[in-house]
């Protein structure tokens, strides 16, 4: 789906809703991530995730990720109940894509500062706000990974 697409579906099906937008790799889903989709959602009518491409999640996070891949990543996500739309974004960050969907709110998890969040300034320069949301310790898929690896 196209910038202009995903642009096009949020205004036909969200319009005059408040919208939150986070994005994320998702790679293997926790109970830290349903704590923050959970408590982004809570914050407007709409939560859209912008979610990593494979070969983004692979840039970023190294040749052994993602474990699941897009296509399982996003089925997983359309089907929670706090999750209005995702939409996956190949590139390193969703700037181009939250610049398209123009979201009321921007969130990401509370290891952000608010002014390091990837298209903090779209969304405030559209009157929006920017949040960092809280942050669990102790829940990341890389932590269960090596979990599961046997090496913590």
């Amino acid at each position: 789906m196209s910038y202009e697409d995903a642009k096009d579906y949020v205004n036909k099906h969200f319009k005059d809703k408040k919208v939150v937008f986070t994005n994320g790799c998702f790679d293997i889903l926790h109970r830290g991530h349903l704590m923050y989709l959970n408590e982004a959602r809570a914050l407007g009518d709409e939560l859209i995730i912008g979610l990593n491409s494979d070969a983004s999640v692979k840039r970023l996070k190294g040749d052994d990720r993602p474990v699941n891949n897009e296509d399982d990543r996003l089925y997983m996500l359309e089907n929670l109940k706090a999750v209005s739309k995702v939409f996956i974004f190949e590139e390193d960050t969703p700037y181009d894509l939250i610049k398209a969907v123009e979201p009321n709110i921007l969130v990401k998890g509370g290891d952000w500062a608010v002014d390091q969040i990837v298209g903090h300034d779209i969304v405030t320069g559209n009157g929006g706000k920017v949040l960092s949301l809280n942050f669990e310790d102790g829940y990341s898929t890389t932590n269960l990974i090596s979990r599961i690896q046997g090496r913590s």
